[in-house]
């Protein structure tokens, strides 16, 4: 009987099945967790363990570690995570991830769990077309569930059957006789597999029924759960490519903390195979056909690997940290984005705490500003790659702003819970409020910015008279934002605060004043209507923004008569 291509496109197809259930099941259940697996992660990390136990429970959740440490340097790159925060978590995926074979080992091949299927699946339907979107997302689960175990059914019915193939044993049977050589084969092979796949459960699954059907040994198995825990690190540094500096050494974090892994299991494979031998044969006493018991001894090899490589390298999350900012040096323009002076919770006094979230307040108002400029490089900006890295660049910076207002106003609120006199919670008030116009003036260069790039998508052009009476607005709103913050952080109160009040009024009278011409130019047809809009958009946004530094200096101002 000779293997078919036909019967290889039903393996590829179960394989194809197997993978969509694993990526609906963990879609559905990261849905359904959403928000919660967010605040979960931040407010678990506080230390280096209840961080590797974090990452341990989502990923065992979620069922896929690429998820877990997708999502981990994507917070990274938000600034909700630090860099050493994310190690400890990344450390956890690890564990985590080997829930998989267990369930696997224990439901796959013991239990016939693809006879319950297709009835979770009339279960899951109705829950699929339901309104409410944790119904849905649940019927998303059950049904990637009923999918990864018929995927799994079908993978091992589709199997080539070796024994009636003796040319494709014999095949394999080639490269499984060159002892230690035969090892490092197999650790590549399981590397580039899970490269391929992007899953590593996938490949777990394949490896497990290789070895169930007697075709590899247990220890060429453990050889490719080895590199499969390599292969798994490739869908971080995918996912970090276009991430910051500090996102992609999280990636590059997880790449080095598994190929370590994998180095000393190496120089240890025997004793630590006969130690696995022994967890699962005497200590467990799993003696059955030796297909359910190569299935157990391969989940306790990828368990006691990553338990032990985690035990190891906790203690050395700071060298780790250490080494890849060297390899990942940042780049000049490019800043941390994350708070810098209230990252450590609450200070020993309220009034401590409050004066490093002013120090934070100072350091916000300053980013915004840098964003401001940004726009108004956009608007210079003829190249078309340059144009979109930096439009993409202000895109970033409006969800770090958002972060950001939540973060201080978060900590303010912790601050106020305290106790505290009465010119404090005042203080908190004004601050509070701040913090929610800093977020604004934020809001609105992302508008100036969105205006510009609509502008650039038509085929017309501001005239040079439009492009003057522009640069004049960001000019008067820049002097405007650079008033304010030399307000917000004037510690020795010399600054006059009549200076703000009278550039607001200067840019609105020059709103007015362009508003009314641009009616007439328009008549005129010095310019056509379209451009006339996107024109004044700018300029109204631009008199909006000067209206939110008003109200910042206004805040400010107020908490300083409070305080004196």
């Amino acid at each position: 009987m000779e293997y078919s291509f036909y019967d290889f496109l039903k393996l590829l197809g179960s394989l194809a099945l197997f993978l969509y259930g694993m990526k609906i099941m963990s879609e559905g259940l990261q849905k359904f967790a959403g928000d919660r697996l967010r605040s979960i992660l931040t407010a678990m990390t506080t230390n280096r363990v209840t961080g590797v136990l974090t990452g341990m429970l989502i990923t065992a959740l979620i069922q896929s570690s690429s998820a877990t440490t997708v999502m981990v340097v994507s917070f990274v790159n938000a600034g909700l995570l630090t860099l050493s925060q994310s190690i400890g978590v990344i450390m956890g995926a690890n564990i985590g991830t080997t829930v998989t074979a267990w369930i696997i080992s224990a439901l796959g091949f013991k239990v016939d769990i693809s006879a319950m299927s297709l009835p979770l699946l009339a279960v899951g339907i109705p829950l699929l077309f339901s309104q409410k979107s944790t119904r849905k997302s649940v019927g998303e689960f059950i049904f990637g569930f009923a999918f990864l175990f018929m995927g799994l059914n079908l993978l091992k019915t589709n199997a080539p059957d070796l024994s009636a193939n003796p040319d494709m044993l014999a095949f394999v049977q080639n490269y499984t006789d060159m002892g230690y050589f035969s090892v490092l084969l197999f650790v590549l092979i399981g590397t580039v597999l899970t490269m391929i796949v992007q899953a590593s459960a996938a490949t777990m699954a394949i490896t497990l029924i290789m070895c169930a059907n007697g075709w590899i040994s247990f220890e060429l198995g453990a050889a490719l759960v080895l590199g499969e825990n390599i292969g798994t690190t490739i869908t971080a540094n995918l996912a970090a490519l276009t991430a910051n500096t500090q996102a992609r050494r999280a990636a590059m974090a997880h790449l080095m903390f598994n190929v370590f892994g994998v180095i000393w299991v190496l120089f240890l494979f025997e004793p630590f195979l006969s130690m696995v031998d022994w967890i699962i044969s005497d200590f467990m006493n799993i003696n059955e056909a030796g297909g359910v018991a190569v299935s157990f001894k391969l989940s306790a090899f990828h368990t006691c690997f990553n338990v032990c490589n985690v035990l190891i390298l906790i203690w050395f999350v700071k060298p780790i940290e250490k080494t890849v900012c060297k390899l990942l040096p940042q780049k000049e323009q490019e800043e941390e984005y994350r708070l810098q002076f209230i990252t450590g919770g609450m200070l020993s006094t309220a009034e401590l705490s409050i004066l490093q979230a002013r120090k934070e307040i100072n350091l916000f108002a300053e980013r915004i500003r840098r964003m401001f400029r940004m726009v108004t490089d956009l608007l210079q900006t003829e190249d078309e790659t340059a144009f979109n890295k930096l439009f993409s660049r202000i895109e970033k910076y409006e969800n770090i702003s958002d972060n950001m207002e939540v973060e201080i106003a978060n900590y303010l609120n912790q601050v106020s819970e305290g106790r505290l006199s009465s010119e404090s919670k005042l203080q908190i008030r004004g601050m509070l409020r701040e913090v929610t116009e800093i977020e604004s003036i934020g809001d609105s260069c992302y508008n100036l910015a969105r205006t510009i790039n609509r502008k650039r998508r038509g085929s017309e052009d501001f005239t040079q008279g439009q492009y003057e009476h522009i640069h004049e607005m960001f000019h008067l709103t820049d002097e405007a934002l650079k008033q304010m913050i030399a307000l917000v952080e004037d510690v020795h109160h010399s600054e006059d605060v009549n200076k703000s009040f009278n550039i607001e009024t200067e840019i609105n009278n020059y709103r007015n004043r362009l508003k009314n011409q641009n009616v007439i130019d328009v008549n005129d047809k010095k310019y056509d209507y379209q451009m006339g809009v996107h024109y004044m958009d700018l300029i109204t946004e631009c008199e909006k923004l000067g209206d939110y530094v008003v109200n910042v200096v206004e805040a400010h101002c107020d908490v300083k008569e409070k305080k004196a």
